[in-house]
């Protein structure tokens, strides 16, 4: 059975040093399921990606995280990278923005680092989730129950380890997101 996600609406939120691929490919399925996605960061035109071990390419803000309202959107997919997974935790519009999706009960993915700024938007207590294994102990210290599984969800929150996982973590937030989409 092939999932439509037509007329779902999904963030993506990202600042520069985010893994490209960690965005690039759950994007792509996003939109040829039928879903609109919209890249928002704190830079207002262009954001560049991580590569792996260096820098990859530039991609077009749609709409930048001073303006985005989560109320607009449907679902929030998190893409992992170090630094701008960094970028984000410090930036309390962008921590903002991530709790409220909790708040509204909307379905949130998150891969690799992504689930980092879960942390700071205080919504990891209790959960049980997965993510980069060198996030481990952050996640457990604020109250997560931390698994080594290639995709975990729980109430809404799809996670997932790393790039490796992408093959599953993308069908398993496909079948979440259309769930939400058909409530």
């Amino acid at each position: 059975m092939e999932l439509s996600l037509n007329s779902l609406k999904v963030a993506v939120l990202v600042a520069d040093g985010f893994e490209q691929v960690e965005m690039t490919c759950p994007r792509k399925v996003l939109n040829n399921t039928g879903a609109t996605t919209h890249l928002i960061s704190p830079n207002k035109d262009a954001v560049r990606g991580w590569n792996h071990m260096d820098w990859g390419d530039k991609h077009k803000v749609d709409v930048p995280l001073e303006v985005a309202r989560a109320e607009y959107y449907d679902a929030l997919l998190l893409p992992g990278g170090v630094l701008g997974l960094d970028n984000l935790r410090t930036n309390q519009k962008a921590v903002e923005f991530v709790r409220s999706f909790f708040l509204f009960g909307k379905p949130v993915a998150a891969i690799c680092h992504g689930p980092q700024i879960l942390v700071d938007a205080d919504v990891v207590i209790g959960r049980t989730l997965t993510s980069n294994a060198a996030i481990r102990r952050d996640l457990e210290n604020s109250g997560a129950i931390w698994i080594d599984q290639e995709v975990v969800t729980n109430n809404g929150l799809i996670t997932s380890r790393t790039t490796d996982d992408i093959s599953a973590f993308t069908s398993t937030m496909i079948r979440e997101f259309s769930l939400e989409l058909h409530q």
